[in-house]
């Protein structure tokens, strides 16, 4: 049995911090061309060698997407691009496209070759024929089951590593190839731009009955037609281990850091807690929990167990129970230095986040401005103030509230 690897997803550095602290074995992240979510800052080449030096520093590895499938005309630019991520100490490349991969071969050859859930590999067959011409992992089709994966790792190599994703947003369309969004709005899913046009509310609109408009329902709320429940797999750790998945992939390139620490935390704990005991494992309550605490969709097990992902049909929308109000920058005992980030009041239960990973609950007894001045509330965002609470709050810690 073999642990797996956490790859956490790095939209930008603050999100690389996140991922780095909160226990990733690896980040995935873009630079400024030729990946999938032109939504999130990404690096630009200062960055990314910033980044792999971080990332290295802390053992952790640096997959860059080069997951885009380019055009023509874009060709050209590849190869240094390529030349660049090698020399910056990019340890892997997320590839969709073979030309690509060819490329990469001759540009960066000390780089190792991921294939893209964009390739859309179902079978044994397939990722045989992608380790033949190069690739050491493929990332597999999200709609292939815990059985077939474990019968495609039976019939592979076992120096080809297989990556799935576990938790995040799930996209309506095969393996991620999508036009809605190109016909509807002329942002291209396949090179970045989507526009997610599968989350908005649709109804009908008569041409001669002009400003009716008509829900096609499936609830009194309306119709949200395409729109994917969240994935989410925290409590399946042990099937995915024993189905031979080598990197557990947690989605979210475009999302914020906070989201990037919840579940890189989540997942650290939860494949830690198994491989530790694997006999006896019980997923720990407050790990399961701590996927509640991030804005999400609602959640279900996208196609492991056979069944496909299913629809949110009432909303477009997320479901989120809790604000991220404050992080702890300096602590000195019960006493410490954060800065707000969302209004709350003394007196107040918060919910800690530490970098240690357990989260507890503790209460904010004082608030005192920078001016000196003992207040009531932090009403002013990033706002420093120094609170008093009546529990240790360490460094680095995110400070949260409940607000159902």
């Amino acid at each position: 049995m073999i642990k797996p690897e956490l790859l956490s997803p790095s939209g930008d550095f603050e999100c690389l911090n996140s991922a780095v602290k909160f226990g990733a074995d690896a980040v995935y992240l873009a630079g400024k061309e030729f990946g999938m979510r032109t939504a999130s800052a990404n690096f630009d080449n200062d960055e990314l060698k910033k980044a792999c030096e971080f990332a290295h520093k802390n053992n952790v590895k640096v997959h860059l997407t080069c997951n885009t499938l380019p055009r023509d005309y874009e060709v050209d630019r590849l190869p240094a691009f390529l030349e660049f991520a090698e020399d910056a100490g990019v340890d892997a490349f997320i590839i969709a496209d073979v030309g690509v991969m060819e490329l990469a071969k001759k540009y960066a050859p000390n780089v190792d070759l991921h294939v893209s859930t964009q390739a859309g590999v179902t079978n044994h067959l397939t990722a045989n024929a992608l380790y033949n011409m190069g690739a050491a992992r493929v990332v597999l089709a999200r709609e292939l089951s815990l059985n077939e994966i474990a019968s495609l790792r039976a019939k592979t190599p076992k120096e080809l590593e297989i990556e799935t994703f576990v938790h995040g947003a799930m996209c309506v369309s095969f393996s991620g190839r999508c036009l809605i969004s190109s016909y509807m709005t002329g942002r291209d899913a396949n090179r970045g731009d989507c526009a997610q046009p599968c989350r908005w509310k649709y109804h009908l609109f008569e041409e001669n009955r002009e400003g009716q408009f008509f829900p096609v329902e499936e609830d009194g709320k309306g119709t949200y037609l395409y729109n994917s429940r969240d994935l989410c797999m925290i409590e399946h750790i042990p099937e995915l281990v024993k189905a031979g998945v080598s990197s557990l992939k947690i989605e979210g390139r475009a999302k914020s850091s906070y989201y990037v620490a919840v579940t890189t935390n989540a997942y650290r704990h939860a494949i830690d807690e198994y491989m530790n005991n694997p006999d006896g494992f019980k997923l720990p309550d407050w790990i399961k929990e701590e996927t509640e605490k991030i804005s999400h969709r609602e959640y279900n097990t996208g196609f492991f167990f056979g069944s496909e992902p299913g629809q949110v049909t009432d909303n477009g929308g997320y479901i989120r129970h809790y604000d991220v109000v404050a992080f702890c920058e300096k602590n000195n005992g019960t006493e410490c230095e954060i800065t707000q980030r969302n209004k709350f009041f003394v007196g107040d239960t918060l919910d800690v986040l530490s970098p240690e990973g357990v989260p507890f609950n503790t209460k904010c007894l004082k608030l005192v401005n920078e001016n000196g001045e003992e207040v009531e509330s932090a009403p002013h965002a990033k706002e420093r103030l120094t609170m008093t609470a009546d529990k240790p709050i360490p460094a680095g810690a995110v400070i949260r509230i409940k607000r159902m």
